[in-house]
């Protein structure tokens, strides 16, 4: 056994054919910001086979005071946050094999993304791409470890389809806009983020190593604040009226619920996605732009700041646009419209 897992392989709980396991296993990570950047930090210390790598967005300045893989040179560069983490968990672990995927997790594209995954990791922000990862981890059969962050505290449940409650058995509809706190109203803390995202990722590794049934029904609340611990033990089976668990209904995965445009948590940005995947050209769009205000590129996304506009476009290869300095969805389908013309 590599020397590089010793400690870890001392461990009574995974030993040397637990990491065997873990080696050949396959992990799906959706979102690599807060919660991601730590879970994909550890995975790949770990010793993951391989980790699949999926993020809409570009490293930010204010990322970097909980979002542990980015520095200020990532900031500097515009870098899309796969590709930044990728760089990093390689010089990390050469040996864990990583595919970055600089794209939004879609109905489109979801099924496509989790293929052949073990298990999926919820390092999102937002309820509507957890609806859709319950949806397509249903569907298929994928084990889910779902985890959230506001101010000091946080929520984590593992989701086995078929044998635990999934994510709509607690939660039929997503919260209403205004009903709960979020991180643009409370903040979020280091710390919480860091526990929620560990409790994860040792569920990740019981899974990965073949240890299933050592995962309880139970969803883990935790202020760090306070100091407070709760554990809610849950049914240890699906709810007979769940929708999706006991019948058919893949609302999020068929497209019926979700919105095309999207108000980003704590950014004072939207982002607009094409109805139809494309392929942007960055050149042939930069000339365009130009006379128009301020262009910036590298091989991952076009940043277009217009001259009669606060607000900064900035444009990923599929077409999607995070626009920055409005939340006003109106406006960024307008500017939308009149920069970007898809």
């Amino acid at each position: 056994m590599n020397s590089r897992y010793r400690k870890q392989t001392l461990f009574a709980g995974l030993g040397e054919s637990g990491q065997e396991r873990l080696r050949l296993s396959t992990a799906v990570l959706v979102g690599c910001g807060a919660l991601g950047s730590v879970i994909a930090d550890s995975l790949v210390r770990a010793g993951v086979g391989t980790l699949r790598l999926i993020d809409r967005d570009f490293v930010e300045l204010s990322n970097l005071q909980r979002q542990v893989l980015y520095d200020e040179q990532d900031v500097s560069q515009r870098l899309p946050k796969v590709i930044a983490a990728t760089e990093k968990l390689r010089r990390i672990n050469s040996d864990v094999h990583l595919e970055p995927h600089v794209t939004d997790f879609n109905p489109g594209n979801c099924l496509e993304l989790i293929a052949g995954a073990d298990v999926i990791l919820d390092g999102t922000d937002n309820f509507e791409t957890r609806f859709l990862i319950n949806d397509a981890a249903v569907e298929t059969g994928t084990p889910w470890i779902h985890a959230g962050c506001v101010g000091s505290h946080g929520q984590t449940m593992t989701i086995r389809p078929g044998v635990t409650p999934c994510f709509r058995c607690l939660m039929p509809e997503a919260p209403g806009p205004g009903t709960g706190d979020t991180c643009d109203t409370a903040g979020v803390i280091g710390p919480a983020v860091n526990i929620m995202a560990s409790l994860q990722v040792v569920d990740a590794l019981k899974i990965l190593s073949g240890q299933r049934e050592s995962i309880s029904p139970v969803l883990r609340i935790v202020d760090v604040w306070s100091g407070s611990f709760r554990t809610l033990a849950l049914s240890s089976l699906p709810a007979d009226n769940c929708p999706c668990c006991h019948g058919t209904e893949r609302l999020w995965l068929r497209g019926e619920r979700g919105a095309q445009s999207t108000v980003l948590c704590g950014r004072n940005s939207v982002q607009l996605t094409p109805d139809v995947p494309t392929r942007v050209d960055f050149d042939q769009i930069a000339v365009r732009l130009k006379p128009l205000g301020e262009v910036r590129q590298n091989p991952f996304l076009l940043i277009f700041r217009p001259e009669d506009s606060n607000c900064e476009l900035t444009l990923f290869r599929d077409g999607r646009v995070i626009l920055t300095g409005t939340e006003d969805l109106t406006v960024g389908r307008s500017l939308y419209a009149r920069y970007i013309g898809m």
